[in-house]
């Protein structure tokens, strides 16, 4: 079987399936695991991300939305070119990535119609069902239900672990800088499954803006930013570009003592199996011990803010 598959979080689902060679083509934020990163390429955005801050990725996304033009150019001649037999994509986020009319409007024109799977994960056990659905298209039924089995298994350990402990902090997830953004979908599922409360956001509903007024109001106990694409390091780089500037937000030193910052397209904003992973960190921030400390390559402080 040949197969496509557009999400990054389903790449990694086929890959863990076993699936890699059979994989003729992914789109540009399929980066993970490295075994994929060979195939080809079928998607490009039409705004590149590399060296913009936030409000710049904002603004002109918008622009392209209110003109009415596509956010990414899907290769026609190059998917017709890989005749693959299954295509995996998504109607969650038209922002993330191809829009289901334009795969299809592409598809249509093919000489060879292949079968179309479309996601559309808004909680954790959507993406644990999603596991199946892909392994049932791509004839790897028993791996799939394997897998899923042995995430569930995880949360039910995780589950075992912090059921006895009566303190949840109170959390509030970013996952944009400028405007801001909190977490939605599976982010505040994610926050309950790890011992904590989400105070802005509800679980299965779209992330939504807030104003910075808003996150202080909630009186958060522990402030995770987790910007969409954004490396750790990248997101501390635009966090202290953006403390105290004319304008922008304050943010006290007691609570950037609570604030961490996260690999989001790793652990948070591709619903895939690393969700769990990002349950786990998700729990070791909140509920910190001896036995279960912060893996430092996955989660940092963001610490003192520097005087200017």
């Amino acid at each position: 079987m040949r197969i496509c598959s557009l999400l990054p979080s389903a790449t990694e689902v086929i890959a863990l399936l076993g699936l890699s060679e059979r994989l003729v083509g992914i789109s540009h934020e399929c980066d993970y695991p490295p075994s994929i990163r060979t195939v080809p390429i079928m998607v490009e955005p039409m705004v590149s991300p590399h060296g913009l801050a936030s409000a710049d990725i904002d603004s002109q996304v918008n622009r392209l939305v209110a003109s009415g033009q596509r956010l990414y150019r899907l290769k026609d001649r190059l998917l017709e070119q890989a005749q693959p037999d299954l295509i995996v994509s998504q109607d969650l986020c038209h922002v993330c990535a191809i829009t289901p009319s334009q795969l299809h409007g592409a598809i249509g024109s093919m000489s060879r119609q292949p079968t179309v799977l479309t996601l559309n994960p808004s909680t954790v056990q959507d993406m644990i069902d999603d596991i199946v659905r892909i392994g049932d298209a791509a004839d790897r039924s028993v791996e799939a239900h394997l897998l899923a089995k042995r995430l569930r298994d995880r949360l039910d350990a995780l589950h075992s672990r912090i059921q006895g402990i009566m303190h949840r902090p109170r959390v509030v997830c970013i996952e944009w800088l400028s405007p801001f953004y909190v977490a939605g979908h599976w982010v505040p599922e994610m926050v309950q499954l790890a011992g904590g409360q989400d105070v802005l956001a509800q679980s299965g509903r779209p992330s939504r803006v807030v104003l910075w007024d808003e996150v202080l109001a909630a009186d958060p106990d522990i402030l995770i930013m987790m910007p969409c694409g954004f490396s750790i390091e990248r997101t501390h780089t635009e966090l202290q570009e953006m403390i105290g500037q004319s304008g922008q937000w304050q943010l006290s030193d007691d609570l950037a003592q609570r604030t961490f910052l996260v690999d989001a397209s790793s652990y948070f904003s591709r619903p895939g199996p690393r969700l769990i992973d990002g349950i786990e960190l998700l729990a070791t921030i909140l509920h910190p011990s001896d036995h279960d400390q912060i893996d430092e390559s996955k989660v940092r402080r963001l610490g003192p803010i520097p005087t200017r």
